[in-house]
């Protein structure tokens, strides 16, 4: 007999976290060992639970479901990863690849989908959603540096230049620079439409 995969649910969202966890545990060898609606809470239950496979949604407080999969492929480098999203954003695709993901998949997927995955990413293979791998292909690759998505990031909220500053440690000048430069990269008239174009595509 084949040992149980033990699996760990990040998901901030209660319901759909306890649906997924419901709909995995129909599944003869696959146990959901731990569950958490934080991102900064992924690591510490992996390890305590020596989970198999997490499977990690992107939006998530403390973290992202990303930011998780980096820390998880550092730390632990025996579990794989499954990043869920509602968004299917092409940049988010590629986003997870880089931080080490070895499955995405968007999370009204079919359940028996969403376990074949499980199994699949435990054998050592990669699965993608096809919608999202063309969309991604078909976006090109992310052309803001970090620098310019951190700026972008910090003035999604409407911070003044001066604000923005101070939080970055950069200089007003710097900061305008940076916006300037995403701003033209991202062919549109200002920041907010700078920073609505970079979320859509998942380059935030």
């Amino acid at each position: 007999m084949s040992r149980t995969i033990k699996v760990l649910l990040a998901e901030d969202q209660s319901m759909v976290r306890e649906a997924l966890a419901a709909l995995l545990g129909l599944e003869d060898d696959i146990e959901v060992v731990a569950q958490v609606a934080r991102g900064d809470e992924v690591l510490a239950a992996a390890r305590a639970h020596d989970v198999d496979v997490a499977l990690l949604d992107i939006e998530m407080p403390g973290a992202t479901g990303i930011e998780a999969a980096g820390q998880l492929n550092r730390e632990l480098p025996g579990v794989k990863l499954v990043v869920l999203t509602t968004f299917g954003r092409p940049g988010y695709l590629r986003s997870a690849m880089e931080a080490g993901a070895d499955a995405f998949l968007v999370k009204d997927a079919p359940a028996a989908q969403l376990a074949d995955a499980v199994r699949k990413v435990l054998a050592g293979e990669r699965v993608i959603d096809p919608t999202l791998a063309a969309a991604a292909l078909a976006e090109g690759a992310n052309p803001l540096t970090d620098r310019e998505r951190e700026v972008l990031r910090a003035a999604a909220d409407g911070a003044t230049n001066a604000e923005l500053a101070s939080a970055l440690h950069l200089s007003q000048g710097t900061v305008r620079n940076y916006l300037s430069t995403a701003i033209q990269k991202l062919a549109v008239r200002n920041r907010a439409e700078a920073v609505s174009i970079a979320r859509q595509k998942g380059w935030l």
